[in-house]
């Protein structure tokens, strides 16, 4: 990730490191994506130059540190958009996708208890997210399609895994307080059956899966997620 903010900063790619802390920079839009709110708007004019400016915020995708992107999310406040960036070549294996499926359902269902527990009937303003399916230059990487059906099926065998540990656990003890716990805890729509992305749009949510690569033999191709990234500006 902290590859990409280079690139989003600078223009230009640069050899890094694993994040440890979160990291802000200040980017701006490239020539030739044009902000949504900003398309009947001239070059040059100062609110269309506003507009192509954002502060992007890089937070650690280790397990023991992802408590920096979790936290802000109880009360996210300014945020346009997340991107959730994974190894396209990682997911195609079994240990990669568990991994990445496991930060991914938490992530969600941070943004689902945010609208769930709105004190309005409206909801809170949506928060959109990026699956940015990285490294599809190389040859084992999955394409962005195939990237979206493994982590829908990785997160529903993530959502059962903690729905039985709520039990296991006894967190939740009778009546009507066990069931309201497990309802909190479980991601996308109650009961059985197969958690889907688009389950999320009723919780406020779309998310959205691209693909791209910022490293490769034939150069950078991040345009689609430039593209995503205008749409919410």
């Amino acid at each position: 990730m902290l590859t990409y903010i280079w690139q989003a900063e600078r223009n230009t790619v640069a050899q890094t490191h694993t994040s440890t802390s979160p990291l802000t920079v200040q980017a701006v839009l490239p020539e030739g994506f044009t902000p949504s709110s900003s398309h009947y708007r001239s070059a040059g004019d100062p609110a269309y130059e506003r507009a192509r400016r954002f502060l992007l915020i890089d937070t650690p995708g280790h397990g023991k540190l992802r408590h920096f992107a979790t936290t802000q999310l109880i009360n996210p406040t300014n945020v346009r958009g997340i991107i959730f960036v994974v190894d396209a070549a990682s997911v195609a294996e079994e240990a990669g996708l568990n991994e990445a499926a496991e930060y991914l359902h938490d992530v969600l269902l941070a943004l689902q208890k945010r609208y769930t527990g709105a004190k309005t009937s409206k909801g809170p303003k949506e928060i959109p997210v990026l699956v940015a399916a990285n490294k599809l230059d190389l040859f084992t990487a999955l394409p962005p399609h195939l990237a979206k059906i493994s982590l829908e099926r990785a997160v529903s065998e993530v959502r059962k895994s903690k729905a039985k540990g709520l039990k296991d656990s006894g967190v939740a003890l009778g009546g009507e307080d066990e069931g309201l716990d497990e309802e909190r805890e479980w991601l996308g729509e109650g009961g059985e059956g197969a958690f889907e992305f688009h389950q999320m749009e009723e919780v406020g949510t779309s998310v959205t899966v691209r693909g791209g690569n910022v490293l490769g033999g034939d150069g950078t191709d991040v345009g689609s997620w430039w593209e995503w990234v205008a749409e919410q500006l």
